[in-house]
């Protein structure tokens, strides 16, 4: 399963993330976030990262052209669209970046709303369903209504986020199947700061289900 420890602030704590067992970790671009890193910080932390981790740049309602500029300064394998963007942006996206993924989150209120999520599906290669909030983009602690999920099944890979921690992972993949987790607040001591205990026990966990 693929795991993405999101909002990453500090170099060192990349490298041990990685360590733990993450297969990607996010940097938020947005400057509004107390979780935010300039282009040059993400490249301070992604440079000693092994080849394998994907590293993802969290976006909010930007320009093509600012993304790719920061894309490029960076060294980020990925794109993650928290904000308003549109499927028609996606797809202009795509033609800027081809060789870069791109995730397009999506906050979700409602059934309706989890509706769209078919739209955006064949201009985009993951999708990552989150807790909806009015004032932030992410990051909130706040879980998604599960049931609501159970009959999910876009034709793209999805991840689940929201709320997420190592007390609860258990308790959501039983009851549901994405393609991988993401988690920010969940294993952090503050904004930015995360608890390397909290992500050791959260694959612990994982590992426990996966050996059980």
């Amino acid at each position: 399963m693929r795991v993405k420890i999101c909002g990453i602030t500090n170099p060192e704590q990349a490298q041990a993330i990685a360590t733990l067992g993450a297969t990607a970790l996010g940097f938020i671009c947005v400057p509004a976030s107390p979780r935010y890193l300039t282009p040059a910080q993400i490249q301070r932390a992604i440079a000693p990262l092994p080849a394998h981790i994907d590293k993802i740049g969290v976006f909010a309602n930007i320009t093509i052209a600012e993304i790719c500029q920061i894309v490029l300064d960076s060294g980020l394998t990925g794109v993650q669209l928290h904000g308003d963007e549109t499927p028609e942006f996606c797809y202009q996206l795509r033609q800027a970046l081809p060789a870069v993924e791109i995730i397009k989150a999506l906050r979700v209120r409602n059934l309706e709303h989890l509706k769209q999520a078919s739209i955006y599906t064949e201009f985009i290669d993951t999708l990552l369903l989150d807790a909806y909030h009015p004032q932030q983009l992410g990051g909130t602690g706040k879980t998604l209504d599960w049931q609501m999920l159970e009959q999910f099944r876009p034709s793209c890979p999805w991840l689940l986020a929201g709320g997420l921690t190592p007390d609860n992972i258990l308790t959501a993949l039983s009851q549901l199947h994405p393609d991988g987790i993401d988690l920010s607040s969940g294993v952090e001591v503050k904004p930015g700061d995360k608890d390397l205990k909290k992500v050791a026990l959260l694959f612990e966990k994982l590992a426990s289900r996966e050996s059980s």
